[in-house]
């Protein structure tokens, strides 16, 4: 069952997206799937349309009165392979938490309880604070989004350097899957230029190809839909894109192969 962190340096770069457009490439081939939202914003959670939310991340993180994850995961509006661990505001609170280190492995331990999954998406805040190390101490691997900016050199850096911390740290299985290049313009002087840095820095680690933005991720999300079945050039762009992403992350995790991006069609 590969745990796979989605995480960026700040918000507005589109990590839910990438989040939801692989968990959307999973459901597409029939792959058992599990969103965990641990971004107390929720828009996970509220894209993939749960009909009924009884417990939350909250509640299976808290260090009282913990629900078991299998109470906890619901049925997603995508359909019976797509479940969802849904977030609420209140889980902000587990970016501070009182226990300290000991909090970090609550998350791992709680997932080492699921069933009846092949992939599980964690979700995470747009930060590095608590949950996100709490989501590294748990994975797999990591995939760093990034959109290609002025600030995204640094914060593909900042992001990769925490994924190392954790590794040496908390979880010597976790590792770097590739940085994935969001909202790209072809037609747009500037994101080449910050592409072209961002390869000459971590050529192994950029995936190709990168996520061109297109109005249709937006417009399935808003519709509660995987963008896989928007019905559009756009979506099915986008959705041969993440198509690729899911295959590299599911054979990389499964071979415990070395980088991630050298399986990628740079």
């Amino acid at each position: 069952m590969p745990t796979v962190s989605v995480l960026s340096l700040k918000g507005g770069v589109g990590k839910t997206s990438v989040t939801l457009g692989l968990a959307g490439a999973a459901r597409a081939i029939g792959v058992p799937c599990v969103v965990v939202d641990l971004d107390p914003q929720g828009n996970a959670t509220t894209a993939l349309d749960p009909a009924e939310v009884r417990f939350t991340a909250n509640d299976v993180l808290s260090a009282d009165r913990a629900v078991p994850v299998g109470d906890a995961v619901t049925a997603s509006g995508w359909g019976d392979t797509v479940r969802v661990l849904a977030s609420e505001p209140v889980l902000e609170g587990h970016n501070h938490p009182a226990d300290g280190a000991p909090a970090r492995h609550r998350l791992r331990s709680a997932l080492a309880g699921l069933r009846d999954a092949d992939l599980v998406l964690l979700d995470c805040p747009p930060s590095l604070a608590e949950l996100t190390s709490s989501a590294l101490a748990a994975s797999d691997v990591a995939l760093v989004v990034a959109e290609p900016t002025a600030f995204a050199l640094t914060g593909a850096q900042q992001a990769l350097a925490a994924v190392d911390a954790v590794r040496r740290g908390h979880n010597l299985r976790l590792r770097p899957a590739g940085i994935v290049v969001n909202r790209f313009r072809a037609g747009a002087a500037e994101h080449r230029y910050r592409l072209d840095e961002l390869i000459a820095a971590y050529r192994d680690l950029v995936l190709d190809p990168v996520v061109p933005e297109r109005s249709a991720i937006t417009r399935a999300q808003g519709a509660c839909l995987p963008v896989q079945r928007w019905p559009s050039p756009g979506a099915r762009e986008v959705s041969r894109v993440f198509a690729g992403y899911l295959d590299l992350l599911l054979t990389g995790v499964r071979s415990n192969a070395g980088p991630f991006a050298k399986g990628a069609a740079r």
